[in-house]
């Protein structure tokens, strides 16, 4: 229960203040009409929370992220409760009580208000571009127009449920090499530290040659050993500097342009691509979006900027009257030639949202293989590159005791 204050009229007309305990807003304005009275305004007296304070929720809500599964779960659950009858103002109420996420349920809170001050439901989310994308905004407002928003949403929902899960399951084909590099780059400073110094110790007293890549491992081991606060700020500036210069233009065009060209990761990238530049322009189309719009909004959903490119280009040919399908069939070196072919297709049947959304669930389906196999093929490769590693070290720490006992001998 929470308390406001409201102002408006009474039957005879005069001014009146009342401040009642209520649920939600809603509910004010049923106690409001209970007493005879009209409503202008309406505002949550808000109280000095000592154990809010304490338990430093203002923190809370600064450093909360919003997570693509509950914008899933938000968008899923308003088409439902539209579907059910309930009005769009009643439906945030219901989701913002169900929301946990404190700037979450902040910004729906806002949201209501501008609802209930006449603002359109595709207006208001614009005033939140970090939380609501240029693709959430613009079907919302195609579902308005088109006086289907329920249905919009289902088509969001999936659409961002879709690309959330694509994303998920290339991470998770990602995580086991990270690991497994992050333990051995551990170990292998450990031993360095620790290990290598005493063999080294025993080295030097026997004053024999060493090869070239025993002094480079002893080198290192030296520098750690009697620097080791700075070698390891070293190290950590040095990461930090590579995914700074990741994150300019130069490096992040560089990186994609590995991705696209690499032989394991360049027919995955190109088929992720795919499936989201379909999907994604599927999802428009079937909520009545305008074909250059919807791929002007694709472009902002699609990240690599060589099929940004593409996209551009796209608008600008069927903004001149030219089909769809042909930058497509032309740019197969980035698409592969099922996209524009299908494309054209739909073009010549009228179905081109539904030959978009088969092309998606076809290379959605080719990447959820394809990360598999991914897995299965990177193990393999992680346990030669261990055991090349693991090789290297050893011949160069113990070839030269052979030499030594050889010497000896």
């Amino acid at each position: 229960m929470a308390t406001f204050r409201y102002t408006g009229a009474d039957r005879e007309g005069n001014s009146v203040t009342e401040v009642v305990t209520a649920d939600d807003r809603f509910a004010v304005y049923d106690i409001a009409h209970t007493n005879g009275h009209t409503i202008e305004t309406v505002d949550e007296v808000r109280s000095l929370d000592i154990k809010k304070i304490l338990r430093l929720e203002w923190l809370n809500l600064l450093l909360s992220r919003i997570k693509q599964d509950e914008m899933v779960m938000l968008t899923r659950n308003l088409g439902a409760m539209l579907k059910a009858g309930l009005p769009l103002s009643r439906a945030l109420s219901v989701s913002i009580r169900q929301t946990k996420n404190p700037k979450l349920k902040g910004a729906l809170m806002v949201l209501n208000e501008k609802l209930t001050s006449g603002n359109q439901f595709h207006e208001a989310l614009g005033g939140f571009p970090a939380i609501f994308s240029r693709l959430y905004v613009a079907m919302v407002r195609a579902g308005e127009e088109g006086g289907k928003l329920a249905e919009s949403l289902d088509i969001l929902a999936l659409q961002m449920e879709r690309s959330s899960t694509l994303q998920k399951k290339i991470k998770g084909a990602l995580v086991y090499p990270m690991i497994v590099i992050t333990i051995m780059v551990g170990i292998g400073i450990l031993m360095l530290i620790f290990v290598i110094p005493t063999l080294t110790a025993t080295f030097k007293e026997l004053n024999v040659a060493l090869p070239l890549a025993t002094r480079v491992i002893i080198a290192t081991s030296d520098f750690l050993s009697q620097h080791t606060i700075i070698a390891l700020i070293s190290m950590a500036l040095g990461v930090f500097g590579i995914i700074s210069f990741f994150k300019t233009r130069i490096g992040r065009t560089g990186f994609e342009w590995f991705l696209i060209h690499s032989p394991i990761l360049g027919g995955i990238t190109k088929q992720v691509n795919a499936a989201r530049t379909a999907r994604t322009l599927s999802s428009l189309l079937a909520s009545g979006v305008s074909v250059v719009s919807a791929i002007t909004i694709t472009n902002d959903v699609v990240q690599n900027s060589f099929y940004r490119v593409i996209l551009a280009e796209a608008a600008e040919r069927v903004e001149k009257g030219k089909a769809l399908s042909e930058v497509f069939i032309e740019r197969e070196d980035l698409y592969p030639l099922l996209v524009g072919e299908m494309i054209a297709v739909g073009e010549e049947t009228g179905q081109i949202a539904d030959m978009l959304l088969q092309i998606a669930i076809f290379y959605e389906n080719e990447v959820e293989q394809k990360t598999k196999d991914l897995s299965t093929i990177i193990e393999p490769l992680m346990m030669v590159v261990i055991g090349g590693m693991v090789g290297f070290f050893a011949l160069a720490m113990i070839a030269p005791i052979y030499s030594i006992s050889d010497s000896i001998n």
